[in-house]
């Protein structure tokens, strides 16, 4: 089909209401996706590269900075943690795995402790959790020419 010559693709003023509609909804959704709470406790996890997972049923236990230990988001003692590690493992019809969210400035004993303590239950399977680093590419060998 054959257009004439004076046709244009666009021709009028151009409306800025459905533009202005878009960028205040996206400002209001920037704004409030901030002030969004997420449950648990706040734990700076340490970096590491290449480490795997599991695929196994997991429970997972916060380990503070100053050594307060979280179960469920809950503030838990270390006898009531065993008690509630107990009860998982046994309801569990294959073995848990343990995964401590330790925070990087806690103390290892307090991580070995755990371990122990998931070692007395049965659960033989402790992972602790980091946060992947960034990707960092490797710089080329320096030529030898």
């Amino acid at each position: 089909m054959k257009f004439p010559q004076s046709t244009r693709i666009f021709t009028g003023r151009l409306d800025p209401a459905p533009w202005l509609t878009v960028f205040f909804l996206l400002i209001i959704f920037l704004l409030l996706a901030g002030l969004v709470y997420t449950p648990g406790v706040r734990v700076q996890l340490p970096d590491a590269v290449g480490l795997p997972g599991t695929d196994k049923p997991t429970v997972a236990v916060a380990l503070a900075q100053n050594g307060q230990l979280f179960f469920e988001n809950q503030l838990i003692e270390p006898a009531q943690l065993k008690k509630r590690l107990q009860t998982v493992a046994q309801k569990s019809p294959e073995s848990v795995v343990l995964i401590i969210r330790a925070d990087k400035a806690a103390r290892h004993e307090s991580v070995l402790d755990l371990v122990l303590l998931a070692r007395e239950i049965g659960i033989t399977e402790v992972l602790v959790a980091t946060l992947p680093r960034p990707f960092e590419p490797t710089k080329p060998a320096p030529s030898t020419r």
